[in-house]
C-alpha cells in the first residue's frame, strides 16, 4: 500500500496522519509535544511515527513535516526558530528518520494552508489566504496555486502588517500590528486588564457588555482592514480563517463581513469568500503529507 505520513509539531501537541494519495486517512496519533526547554520532544515525534508504521502494518512511502519557523531553503529543515523547542533548527529530518527518500519540512501555516486547500475549506482554488488567529496571528498565501515562501520563508507572516505607522513595536518590531489588534496575546492589554482572554471578552460582548463590545469591534474593524489590504495585495478568491478565536462564530464572521462589505474593493461586485477553516487542528499534517507526495514521487 502506497501512503504518506504527515506529521505537524507544534509547541503543545505533535499531530501525525497516515493518508493515501486520494486523501483517506488510515490511521493519527495525537501526542503532547513535551516539557517547554527540554528535548522529549524529539522522542515524541519518533513515536509519533513509529505508532502510526504500525497501526498501518507498513512502511510510508512519502513522510512530511511541518514545525514552527522558518523552513531552509533546502526545506530538510527549520532554520530559524529561537527559544522554543531547543535543537529544533537545522536538524535534518530525513537524516533523522535514516529513510532514503526526502522529507520536506514546511513552516506550520504554509502546511495547514495547503491542507485546507488539498481537502478542506478551498478545495480546487488556486488564489487563497489563511489567516490563523490564535495567541498571535499567522498566515500563508496561494497565488496562481503556488504557494508563497519567499526568499528566506517569510512570506505570509500576516499578523505582522503594520495597520498603524505610529503604534507600539510587536514583538518583531511592526508598529500597529496586525498580530496586536486580534491576537489573543494582547487582549488583557486592549482591555486595560478587564478581560483576561478573547473568550471572556467575546462572552461578555454576547452578554450586551457596552464596553467589551467596543473593544471586540475594534478589534474585528482591524482585522477587516488587514484583511482588506491583503486582498487587494494578493487578490484570492477565498480568505480561510482558522485558530482558536474562529470558535466566537457569528459573532466573529457576522461583524467581520459587514466590515468587509464597507471596506473591501470589488470591482465587478467580484468579492472573495471569508470562511472557517475546514480541517481543525488536522490541516497541518494533511498538508505535510501532500508536499511529500508531491517532492518525493515515491511508489511502493
Amino acid at each position: 500500500m502506497t501512503y504518506a505520513i504527515g506529521l505537524d509539531l507544534g509547541g503543545t501537541n505533535i499531530k501525525g496522519l497516515a493518508i493515501t494519495p486520494a486523501g483517506r486517512v488510515l490511521a493519527e496519533r495525537l501526542l503532547a509535544t513535551g516539557a517547554v526547554g527540554g528535548r522529549t520532544w524529539v522522542k515524541n515525534v519518533d513515536q509519533v511515527l513509529s505508532d502510526l508504521r504500525k497501526t498501518v502494518k507498513a512502511s510510508p512511502a512519502h513522510i512530511g513535516l511541518a514545525a514552527p519557523g522558518l523552513a531552509a531553503p533546502d526545506r530538510r529543515s527549520i532554520s530559524f526558530m529561537p527559544e522554543r523547542l531547543p535543537g529544533l533548527e537545522k536538524l535534518d529530518w530525513q537524516d533523522h528518520f535514516r529513510v532514503p527518500f526526502a522529507v520536506p519540512v514546511l513552516n506550520d501555516a504554509h502546511a495547514a494552508l495547503l491542507g485546507e486547500v488539498w481537502r478542506g475549506a478551498a478545495r480546487g482554488c488556486r488564489n487563497v489566504l489563511l489567516l490563523t488567529l490564535g495567541t498571535g496571528v499567522g498566515g500563508a498565501a496561494i497565488v496562481d496555486g503556488h504557494l508563497l515562501r519567499g526568499r528566506i520563508g517569510r512570506a505570509g507572516h500576516f499578523g505582522h502588517i503594520s495597520l498603524d505607522p505610529n503604534g507600539s513595536g510587536d514583538i518583531t518590531g511592526t508598529p500597529g500590528s496586525l498580530e496586536d489588534a486580534i491576537g489573543n496575546s494582547t487582549v488583557q492589554a486592549r482591555s486595560r486588564g478587564r478581560f483576561p482572554s478573547t473568550r471572556a471578552l467575546v462572552a461578555a460582548a454576547q452578554k450586551r457588555d457596552a464596553e467589551a463590545r467596543k473593544i471586540w469591534l475594534a478589534s474585528l474593524r482591524a482585522l477587516a482592514a488587514g484583511i482588506t489590504s491583503l486582498i487587494n495585495a494578493l487578490d484570492p478568491e477565498v480568505v480561510i480563517l482558522g485558530g482558536g478565536i474562529t470558535q466566537a462564530g457569528a459573532a466573529l464572521f457576522r461583524p467581520l463581513r459587514e466590515f468587509l462589505d464597507e471596506f473591501e474593493w470589488r470591482p465587478g461586485g467580484a468579492r472573495a469568500r471569508i470562511v472557517r477553516a475546514k480541517l481543525g487542528e488536522r490541516a497541518g499534517a494533511f498538508g505535510a503529507a501532500w508536499q511529500a507526495m508531491q517532492s518525493s514521487p515515491r511508489t511502493q
